[in-house]
C-alpha cells in the first residue's frame, strides 16, 4: 500500500526508522552504520543509463502529452531578494492562465516563493486548486539556530503555506552528524502541521552520487514528502544522474516501507527537451505511480515558456516567438 508520511509524528517517524535500522536505539552511530551500508552507486554506470535514456524519440503524440504533463508539475518559482508583491501577483496571473490564447493549456502545480510573500501568493490564486509553497530554515544556506528554522516555517504555514521547502544542514551532513540533520528534518516536519514537506539537499554540495543516496534515504527516514535537489543558487543544480539516483531511492524506499515520497529537480531545467528527458527517466527509473503532479515536481521559472512556445507549434506547425509568452 502507498502511504503518504504528511500526518506522522515526529514518534512515530522515529519508531519508523529503528524499525528500518533494526535498532532499538537511533543514534548517529546507528545512522552512520545503516546508510554507509548502502550499495554505493556505480558512477559509470549511472551516466552511461541516463545518456542511454535521453536517446529516447518521442513521437508527436507523445511528446503533446509530455509538455502538457511537464507543465502540470512545475513549481512556477521566483526567489530572488528583488521579489516584490507585484512581481508575485504576475507570477501567479501566468500560473492561472498560462497561455491566454489556448484555454486547454495545465496550470502548473504550484507557486514557489520566499515565506513573506505566501499571503500575497494565496490572495492572487484564490480557489483555483495551484498550491503555494514556501522556501523555510534559512534558505538557501540553512544556516541559522532551529528556533529560527521553525519559526521561518510555522510563519510560512500561518500564512497559508501549503507545501514547505526546507534545506538540510550540509554542514552536519558531511561532517557525519546524521542524527543531528534527521532531527531537524522531523522537528521541521512537525512545524509543517498539514503542509507538505520538500526536504532539499543541495547536490551541489553533496559532491558525490554516494552522498546523494545517503542524503535522500536520511531525508525519507525523517518523513519528506519529496526530497529536492537543490536551492538553484549552487552550481550543479538538478542534473540528470542525481535525479536518477533519487528516483532509484524512493522506488527502492516504498518497496521496502511501503511509503510513497515524491522527487523534485530544481535549478536549471529550462528546456522542453530536457523535461521530456527527465519524465522518460521518472517511468523508467521509478516508474507511472511517480507521473504525476502529486509525486514529481520541476522546480523552475523560465521552463513553463519554452514548454508553451514548444505546444503552439504542436498546435500550429510553426514556431512561435518568445514575445508569444509573458515574461515571467
Amino acid at each position: 500500500m502507498t502511504v503518504s508520511t504528511t500526518t506522522r509524528s515526529a514518534a512515530e517517524l522515529t519508531a519508523q526508522a529503528r524499525d528500518v535500522l533494526g535498532v532499538s536505539r537511533l543514534t548517529n552511530r546507528a545512522l552512520t552504520s545503516w546508510l554507509h551500508g548502502l550499495p554505493g552507486v556505480d558512477q559509470v554506470g549511472c551516466e552511461g543509463r541516463v545518456a542511454g535514456l535521453g536517446t529516447r524519440s518521442i513521437k508527436t503524440t507523445s511528446k503533446a502529452w509530455a509538455i502538457d504533463t511537464a507543465i502540470s508539475m512545475i513549481d512556477l518559482t521566483t526567489l530572488e531578494g528583488s521579489d516584490t508583491p507585484g512581481k508575485v501577483r504576475s507570477l501567479c496571473a501566468k500560473a492561472l492562465v498560462p497561455d491566454p490564447l489556448d484555454p486547454t493549456t495545465p496550470r502548473p502545480a504550484a507557486i514557489c516563493v520566499y515565506g513573506d510573500m505566501v499571503a500575497t501568493a494565496k490572495t492572487a490564486l484564490g480557489d483555483s486548486g495551484i498550491h503555494v509553497a514556501a522556501v523555510a530554515t534559512a534558505f538557501p544556506s540553512g544556516r541559522a539556530s532551529m528556533a529560527v528554522k521553525l519559526a521561518d516555517t510555522r510563519d510560512a504555514v500561518k500564512a497559508g503555506a501549503d507545501e514547505i521547502d526546507m534545506v538540510i544542514d550540509r554542514g552536519a551532513f558531511l561532517s557525519g552528524d546524521y542524527l543531528t540533520v534527521f532531527n531537524q528534518i522531523t522537528e521541521v516536519k512537525q512545524a509543517c502541521g498539514d503542509a507538505h514537506l520538500k526536504v532539499i539537499m543541495e547536490t551541489g554540495e553533496l559532491v558525490t552520487y554516494d552522498n546523494v543516496r545517503r542524503a535522500s534515504y536520511l531525508s525519507m527516514l525523517a518523513g519528506g514528502d519529496f526530497i529536492k535537489t537543490s536551492t538553484g543558487k549552487i552550481q550543479p543544480a538538478a542534473t540528470l544522474p542525481v535525479t536518477l539516483v533519487m528516483l532509484e531511492a524512493v522506488r527502492d524506499w516504498r518497496d521496502l516501507t511501503g511509503v510513497q515520497v515524491g522527487v523534485k529537480p530544481a535549478g536549471g531545467i529550462r528546456t522542453t527537451k530536457d523535461a521530456i528527458k527527465y519524465l522518460v527517466m521518472v517511468s523508467e527509473i521509478a516508474g507511472e505511480d511517480w507521473l504525476t503532479p502529486e509525486w514529481f515536481r520541476f522546480g523552475a521559472s523560465g521552463l513553463l515558456n519554452d514548454l508553451l512556445l514548444q505546444r503552439q507549434k504542436l498546435a500550429t506547425g510553426a514556431y512561435s516567438g518568445a514575445d508569444y509568452v509573458t515574461i515571467d
